[in-house]
């Protein structure tokens, strides 16, 4: 395969996903994040709706599947893990790309050219981005951030078996409080 393709995993609200875009649009190439639930949901019969309850944050969806008793077949988690794995290989395939999270890093490890790249940031900025960005005001920020890096970090170690968020699994870390969203991006695209 001679496409590049930059996976990009993400803390919640360290503005990952706006990176990913930002990256994209600057390499003329597509980038895929809310795009892979339509596309998953075109494949597999689901509605986006039921997909994003059971995604990659979910905590119904993980906790169903990891006490699922397996011996009456797969999952609904499972199934959409196998048709999530499928999209992203096939959208590698077709050309180069940004993928946003569905621990497409883990996907493509052996299947095609990839920048790994993990995007943190602080508490305190985070919180204040997705306060300023998002709107969240339902609870306390810093809850719902530890809630959803949980879910996220639950979900990544039960289909890959490995530590999300821990630099050797990445070739990129970068700090977007720290450097800004910007720089992250130039930092991307320079390494592409």
């Amino acid at each position: 395969m001679i496409n590049r393709v930059i996976t990009i995993s993400r803390e919640f609200g360290s503005g990952g996903r706006t990176i990913g875009r930002k990256v994209a649009e600057r390499l003329g190439i597509p980038c895929y994040d809310a795009e892979l639930i339509q596309k998953i949901s075109e494949e597999s019969g689901y509605s986006t709706e039921y997909l994003q309850q059971e995604g990659e944050g979910s905590s119904h969806g993980l906790l169903s599947t990891m006490f699922a008793d397996r011996s009456f077949g797969p999952t609904n988690q499972d199934i959409i893990w196998e048709i999530q794995s499928r999209v992203i290989t096939e959208l590698a395939e077709k050309n180069s790309c940004v993928i946003v999270g569905r621990c497409a890093d883990f996907v493509l490890r052996d299947k095609a050219d990839c920048l790994n790249v993990f995007i943190h940031a602080s508490m305190e900025k985070r919180a204040e981005r997705i306060v300023h960005e998002y709107g969240e005001r339902s609870q306390t920020p810093e809850q719902r951030l530890r809630e959803k890096d949980k879910r996220r970090a639950a979900y990544h170690r039960f289909y890959t078996d490995m530590k999300w968020g821990h630099a050797q699994n990445y070739h990129v870390c970068l700090d977007s409080g720290e450097l800004g969203i910007e720089p992250c991006v130039n930092i991307i695209v320079s390494l592409y």
